[in-house]
């Protein structure tokens, strides 16, 4: 055991938040010590959760063919042979390229790694064993708690049979199962359905609740709804599992409906829970809620007032990207840098789904919830050249605005590339804008970005009609 060493900010967890709050006090001449307990940098974001399910993803539509089917005669059907090792070899080369880059940005700014597991002692120490070179404790006057998230096991499902996974150790799946159920309808949960459907995977998409991802736009979710099911994945919403009977040859799954269902693998996608266990938080002075979570100010400071957190371990919206500026926006409030304020009202989120779904601002629910008027343009792919061109023909920009002052109030883009097109419309509702841009402005032809013109094009006409 050492004597203490003193730090400017010790920062928990190397995740998007703590990666990038830890970067951000360096930068500005901070003494900095972040402390890892996994083997890798990059939390759940570059390990677990964020790049691994994009990534196969993109695996899942390579080997599928599906953009390729229906275009120029092609008949492509998935590879007979496509084994585990195929599938997981792209997710495993992308991780590995990025662990890689975290590390090389934390020793870029001269941040002190620490191996090992944290736990406070009072509110200024910290902790650090299970080392091999024995216990570690380190004093600073700020400390910023970024230890991510864990899968919420959620149900009372068998944990010890290995049929049944979450959305960590579904990346460790040995073999790929003719019949899976997904076990939550969320944003994990629809990802992951989507990216087994297309592999032409039997797949049972499972969740109490009557619709897809209440906090999307209505009509988006029913879209999402619709294009899920012509991949083959078989909803049971509003329903529930309540008993598994894991047989040597099936599990056999009982719904609250009275359905029953026989499937190879489980996918338990009940959300997830702040990593606070183990932490010893009582004993800086900071509670948890029910679900881990640890609660924060518009500043990210918990209740003393030294100790910040950020990242998913603070809860909703539990994004990479806001994590990311939440740890930069804490680090600068509490030494003092008029760099970064806080992080912005405007938060776009995406939904790799297949297709996908992206979205910023208003839904049409949440303007009648709060009293808001509205009008709305739609542009549909299929009438968009470059939609034709690439066999989208399901895709949708839909735009909530004022009538009023036609002032961009959301922005709801379902199909190809929904997660980069989403930006054009941040842009715009970050300033304040009108659809009146998207009209004024030039796009280049053929592309998906042109349809925000035909869409504001189409909430004039639905204005005019509102008027008359």
């Amino acid at each position: 055991m050492t004597d203490h060493r003193a730090y400017d900010l010790i920062v928990i967890g190397s995740g998007p938040a703590g990666e990038k709050g830890a970067a951000q006090a360096a930068y500005f001449g901070k003494r900095v010590a972040l402390v890892e307990r996994a083997p890798f940098l990059g939390g759940a974001g570059v390990n677990t959760g964020t790049v691994p399910s994009k990534t196969l993803r993109e695996t899942a539509l390579y080997y599928s063919g599906i953009r390729q089917r229906g275009l120029y005669g092609v008949d492509y059907s998935l590879r007979g042979d496509l084994t585990i090792g195929h599938f997981m070899h792209r997710e495993q080369d992308v991780v590995g390229t990025l662990r890689a880059a975290v590390e090389r940005n934390v020793a870029r700014h001269g941040i002190d790694l620490i191996r090992g597991v944290a736990r406070f002692e009072d509110p200024h120490t910290v902790v650090v064993d299970e080392r091999p070179d024995g216990e570690e404790r380190l004093t600073a006057p700020v400390i910023l708690v970024a230890t991510g998230s864990v899968p919420n096991p959620g149900t009372d499902l068998p944990r010890d049979d290995p049929r049944f996974y979450d959305s960590d150790s579904v990346l460790a799946m040995t073999r790929l199962p003719a019949r899976l159920a997904v076990v939550g309808a969320g944003v994990i949960g629809c990802e992951y359905a989507c990216i087994f459907a297309v592999l032409g995977i039997g797949v049972h998409l499972i969740d109490g609740r009557d619709r897809l991802l209440g906090f999307l736009d209505g009509e988006t979710s029913d879209r999402l709804r619709l294009q899920m099911e012509l991949l083959g994945v078989r909803m049971a919403l509003a329903n529930g599992v309540i008993k598994a009977l894991p047989n040597p040859g099936a599990i056999h799954l009982v719904l609250r409906s009275g359905d029953t269902l026989e499937v190879d693998a489980v996918l338990v996608a009940a959300g997830r829970l702040g990593n606070t266990a183990g932490l010893g938080l009582d004993r800086a002075g900071i509670a948890v809620g029910d679900r881990g979570h640890i609660t924060v100010n518009e500043r990210f400071q918990t209740r003393v007032p030294h100790i910040y957190a950020a990242g998913d371990v603070v809860g909703f919206p539990a994004l990479a990207a806001t994590s990311m500026e939440q740890g930069r926006v804490a680090v600068c409030h509490a030494f003092g840098f008029r760099y970064k304020t806080a992080v912005s009202s405007v938060l776009p989120l995406a939904i790799y789904s297949i297709p996908e779904v992206s979205m910023v601002g208003e839904t049409e629910e949440s303007c009648r919830d709060k009293g808001l008027r509205y009008c709305v343009g739609r542009a549909e792919f299929r009438g968009n050249a470059r939609g034709q061109i690439v066999g989208d023909l399901a895709g949708q920009v839909k735009l909530i605005f004022d009538p009023r002052d036609r002032r961009l109030l959301g922005v709801h883009i379902v199909g190809e590339d929904a997660a980069e097109l989403i930006h054009v419309g941040v842009m715009v509702l970050q300033a304040g804008g009108t659809i009146d841009a998207f009209i004024d402005a030039v796009f280049n032809y053929p592309s998906l970005g042109e349809a925000y013109k035909y869409a504001a094009y189409d909430g004039l006409g639905a204005l005019a009609r509102l008027q008359q």
